[in-house]
This record gives structure tokens, sequence and C-alpha cells, in this order.
């Protein structure tokens, strides 16, 4: 099951196989349409009308037909007949093959922070920052046709939080990776206290970020602090 290179973690396969479920009957289904087709092989070649009579060749045009039909079906099932799926290892994939896997660009583009409000804008991207892929590699840009400054805000505060949201969705294998999505979940009660206390923890930070930014859209401005500390605004 998959490829075996030499030494260590690369001596690991890079892919399971496991059979379709239910594969007999699918063999008990498609054995009686071969039994079928071969009776209506035996059929059309002991009924084709006698030379001379009405129809003859279009019974034996009908015949030739369903003979091609008939054999392509059965050439087919020699990819059916015994179905199997392979499942990769995405971490092995990603760790045996990390120097040759290609830089990504993903574009995140809004437009109108009334429209697309910036709390869901950052969302998509810290989900974006957190995808399992080398972050050498990975680039994330936003597009902001409306030149927004609460969206830059926004985008300010997002990449503060994400010095801590990135680690934990590393550590702990976070699924969404959106935080608005993620901590509309229920806590997970069969992980330890450890990650209970981390997850209370990171997701009072997100409150706050998320209150933060939604109460300069409610005013309308940045606050003046940051608008001193920052030259973009």
């Amino acid at each position: 099951m998959g490829k075996k290179l030499g030494g260590g973690e690369e001596e690991l396969p890079l892919f399971e196989t496991k059979e379709a479920r239910f594969r007999g009957a699918s063999k008990v289904f498609v054995s009686t349409v071969f039994v079928g087709i071969c009776l209506i092989w035996v059929y059309r070649l002991t009924h084709i009308p006698r030379a001379g009579e009405k129809g003859r060749w279009a019974w034996i045009g009908m015949f030739m037909a369903e003979l091609w039909f008939s054999l392509y079906w059965i050439l087919t099932q020699s990819s059916r007949f015994r179905v199997v799926y392979n499942y990769p290892f995405k971490e092995r994939l990603s760790y045996r093959y990390k120097e040759k896997l290609p830089d990504v660009d993903i574009f995140v583009c809004t437009a109108d922070p009334k429209l697309e409000p910036p709390t869901m804008v950052i969302n998509t991207i810290l989900s974006c920052m957190s995808y399992n892929y080398p972050p050498e590699k990975l680039s994330i840009y936003l597009s902001d046709d409306g030149g927004s400054e609460l969206t830059y805000y926004a985008l300010l505060e997002a990449s503060s939080f994400s010095k801590h949201w990135i680690p934990f969705c590393k550590k702990f294998n976070v699924k969404p990776r959106s935080p608005g999505a993620y901590f509309a979940q229920q806590i997970d009660g069969g992980q330890d206290i450890t990650y209970a206390q981390e997850w209370f923890a990171m997701k009072k930070l997100y409150k706050e970020l998320e209150n933060r930014i939604d109460l300069a859209i409610e005013m309308g401005k940045i606050p003046e602090e940051t608008r001193d500390q920052r030259k973009g605004f």
C-alpha cells in the first residue's frame, strides 16, 4: 500500500487501500445482467428473419448495435468488478514532499464593510492563514475595492490575533479553522484539561477581538490610539 522509500518516516505508506462495501451484492447484480445479455444474444441469433423477409436488415442492425454495447459494458466491468478506494495520508505526503510543494497565493476580495462585515472577512483570512501548508510557501492577500479603513483596522487586529490562533490550530488540529465557526460549536468534553483551558482562553481573545472591531464599526471610526500608531490610516 503506497510506495515505500528507505529509512524512518519515508518507509511509511502514503495511502491505504480499502475495498468497497457490498461487493458481493454488486457481483450478483453484474452476473444477472450478464446472463440477461447472453439471453438477448441467443434470442437475436435464433430469431433472425429469413432472407427476403421484411425487417431482416433492421433486425441484424439492432443485433449489431446490441452486440457492440454489450461488449463495451463487459469491458468496463473489469474496473468495477472489484472496486477499491485509496485514502491518502495527507500529513505524510506533506512531510515527504515538503520541498516539492508549489507556492500558493490566496486572494480574498471584499468591497463594502456594510455588506461584507470585516469580522466575516478576517475569519476567512484567519482560516486561510491556518492551512496545514508550509507557511513560507503560502501568501494571502486581501483586496478591498472599497478602500475602507475599518477593513484595514480589522486586518491589523486579525494579524495580532493570528499569533495565538495559528499555534492553537496546529497544536490541537482545529477544524474548522475559522475562529467564528469553531467557537460557535460546543467544546469537546472528551478532551483533557489543558485543551479546555486553552480553548476558553482562545475564545476570550477572539471575543475581545470581535468586540473591538464591532465597536469601531458602530462608531464609524478607528480608535485614535491605533490611528496614531499606524501610518496606513
